[in-house]
């Protein structure tokens, strides 16, 4: 596999005496889903803000593309490529899917929008990742929370994203709908795009991930590729290994 897009080395992120991320590293390569695990608190949150610009770490480096780089903003982070899809999505219920496709960046027409190319785009975008839109001018609010959540990963795709992290993408969603958004990373990962996949169900994880790093007070706790561990080793490991074998043993086994 290629050398890594994004090479986090080292981060650590103190807000005064509290700290958020001591020494974590974490690397994602082009075509590659890398999934970060961890419980609440574990720090995935500031993990998340730190690669995308939110925060500048207090020490280590972030390397994109071979370079070192000290992202001041979001907007730093999404012209180098790195594009983040929220679990609020950032969408507007009652405006149409294009609209929310565009987000202020339509396509112009001298000084009107091009509502026809914005239209034609955003269906053929979407149908790229496999959703069938009856209409790009319906409410992206009478969408699935599945296809909403395709809409953002569509929307990062088109403009340009080399890498797109995800945070807790499946965590709101039924059955069906955690099916299509597990359907999509994989479509973006076989697109040559780096995936950050973050969340805490370990079964999602498995699903489409080719590596997995577990995150737990603020520290890696290692990582490992598809096929060296187990989903049950993965649990364990970020359940707190002895911890949860000793609750088990207390419970009857019905962990």
């Amino acid at each position: 596999m290629s050398d890594p897009i994004v090479k986090m080395v080292d981060i650590k992120k103190h807000f005064g005496p509290v700290i958020a991320l001591n020494g974590v590293s974490f690397d994602v390569k082009a075509g590659e889903c890398h999934c970060l695990l961890g419980d609440n608190g574990a720090g995935k949150s500031t993990f998340i803000k730190t690669m995308s610009g939110v925060h500048k770490p207090t020490s280590g480096e972030i390397m994109f593309e071979g370079k070192t780089m000290n992202f001041n903003s979001p907007r730093d982070a999404m012209e180098a490529g790195i594009a983040t899809v929220y679990q609020d999505l950032a969408m507007i219920p009652l405006m149409s899917v294009t609209r929310n496709f565009w987000m202020g960046r339509e396509p112009k027409k001298g000084l009107f929008i091009d509502f026809d190319k914005a239209n034609s785009t955003t269906m053929s975008e979407m149908k790229k990742m496999g959703i069938n839109l009856r209409s790009p001018d319906q409410a992206v609010g009478t969408l699935s929370g599945g296809e909403r959540q395709t809409v953002a990963i569509a929307r990062a795709v088109y403009f340009g994203a080399k890498v797109l992290i995800l945070d807790e993408p499946t965590s709101a969603l039924g059955v069906r709908q955690t099916s299509n958004v597990l359907a999509t990373v994989d479509r973006v990962r076989k697109a040559g795009i780096g995936v950050v996949f973050i969340t805490h169900n370990v079964r999602h994880a498995m699903a489409v991930g080719d590596r997995f790093t577990v995150l737990n007070r603020g520290q890696t706790l290692g990582t490992a590729a598809r096929g060296e561990i187990t989903p049950e080793e993965l649990q364990d490991l970020m359940a707190g290994g002895q911890e949860m074998a000793q609750l088990e043993g207390s419970l009857g086994g019905t962990v």
